[in-house]
């Protein structure tokens, strides 16, 4: 599932949710040189800020697709920020969260409704 703001996101086998920023997003942003992840069991917004990204063109904002508690980020992204590139949907994912049951990730785009957005 995916976000209006180029985030994906996918349901674990253990009810966690894993974050990234799709493909669309780290082409549109080129190399990523750094990334600002969040604070493990920081608190998160849907729309809110769930850290940032640097790359050699900007440094962009992550917005928290969901609302919900970060359980566990990706800390190999702080040698290798490049793995989001490299791998968006993959190994360059940036945090577990534990979702808001008010705040169900059917609310989010189905990946024809993702593709419909960015032909819009």
């Amino acid at each position: 599932m995916y976000s209006e703001d180029h985030q994906w996101v996918r349901m674990e086998d253990d009810g966690l949710i894993r974050v990234g920023i799709t493909d669309y997003a780290q082409d549109a942003l080129g190399e990523v040189v750094f990334v600002d992840l969040p604070e493990i069991d920081l608190l998160v917004e849907k729309g809110g800020t769930l850290g940032e990204v640097e790359s050699s063109k900007s440094v962009s904002e992550i917005s928290a697709p969901l609302t919900g508690r970060v359980s566990e980020v990706n800390d190999d992204l702080e040698l290798n920020p490049g793995k989001i590139n490299d791998d968006p949907y993959g190994d360059g994912w940036l945090c577990l969260i534990s979702g808001d049951q008010s705040d169900p990730i059917s609310e989010l785009l189905d990946p024809d409704s993702y593709r419909s957005l960015l032909e819009g």
